[in-house]
């Protein structure tokens, strides 16, 4: 942690973007997203379902994002080397048991809101579920032996609670089962979900190689890693048009195609070797912004579909 002096008084203005920035608000589509697709691809989305299960995702993103820069920041994995956002741990603008003590009371709401969930709708597995959700969020570099520097169980992570759990559990809550396109949605949303951790990864491949954290992409090495980044984000555009291929989405759902052009620009970043720390920030908003255009398009073709078959989208809450 550094010495930074810790001021003694802050306008609520300044604490407030202190804490937004510590939540890291360019990222946290990657938990949003995918419960507004799950709640699409139901063919039946309830207001009251589908808000609870907003407020658990995004809890538990704020609250792992929280706990990333208290125990980063602790461990002197986040140095003065780094080149993303600054943390608010390592930067000693707020005081560390305060970042934990923030990133606990959002894990904590998001566990009182998951269990209501679950109870309300009957989806007990989601209580064992979400329970895993919330050891992980801790796990990821908290715990004697953090899960981010591992390699690919992070990602394997990320897209099992940010693709399959965030848009299948929302769909399971709505009270009809849970289809064969909400599967779909969830594998093509969960692909760009790892890409977005993958972007980061790239940026901070130096530091962390030199902190001693193997990230998937520090043991890929940088090619193969960029390697790994376009075959994620040409697969999640992909897995639509290949699931209406299979009969198993609507026509319609290749309106996320449109994405297309979005590729362009990480693409070509991507492909820049000479690219590297500093020069690789631009990926990540790029790549968060093409899973944000994915998941928007795929929920309102999906729920357009909804609507079209006759599906009672307004008559119920719960």
């Amino acid at each position: 942690m550094t010495s930074a002096t810790l001021p003694a008084r802050r306008g609520p203005g300044e604490a407030a973007r202190l804490w937004l920035a510590g939540a890291r608000p360019r990222t946290l589509g990657v938990g949003a997203v995918p419960v507004l697709l799950g709640a699409a691809a139901s063919g039946h989305p309830k207001a009251l379902p589908t808000a609870g299960a907003l407020v658990v995702a995004v809890g538990v993103q704020v609250g792992a994002n929280l706990a990333n820069d208290y125990f980063d920041g602790r461990r002197g994995v986040d140095t003065a080397a780094r080149v993303g956002p600054r943390r608010l741990t390592a930067s000693g603008l707020v005081r560390p048991r305060a970042v934990l003590a923030a990133a606990l009371a959002c894990l904590a709401v998001a566990a009182a809101v998951g269990v209501w969930l679950a109870l309300a709708s009957g989806v007990l597995w989601l209580l064992v579920a979400g329970g895993i959700a919330l050891a992980a969020a801790l796990l990821y570099t908290g715990g004697p032996r953090p899960y981010a520097a591992t390699g690919v169980v992070a990602d394997l992570a990320v897209f099992a609670f940010f693709g399959l759990m965030a848009t299948v559990g929302t769909a399971a809550v709505q009270g009809y089962g849970v289809p064969a396109r909400a599967w779909w949605a969830a594998v093509a949303i969960g692909f760009l979900a790892v890409a977005v951790l993958v972007a980061n990864n790239l940026r901070d491949l130096a530091t962390d190689r030199d902190a001693g954290r193997h990230t998937l992409v520090v043991r890929l090495g940088d090619g193969r890693a960029r390697t790994f980044y376009t075959a994620l984000i040409v697969a999640g555009v992909l897995t639509p048009a290949l699931g209406v291929l299979l009969g198993q989405l609507p026509l319609l759902t290749l309106v996320s195609l449109l994405v297309l052009p979005l590729l362009v620009s990480p693409l070509r970043i991507s492909a820049r070797r000479e690219l590297e720390g500093r020069a690789l920030v631009p990926l990540l908003p790029l790549t968060a912004r093409m899973h944000a255009a994915l998941g928007v398009l795929l929920a309102a073709a999906l729920l357009v579909v909804a609507v079209a078959s006759g599906s009672p989208l307004a008559h119920s809450l719960w």
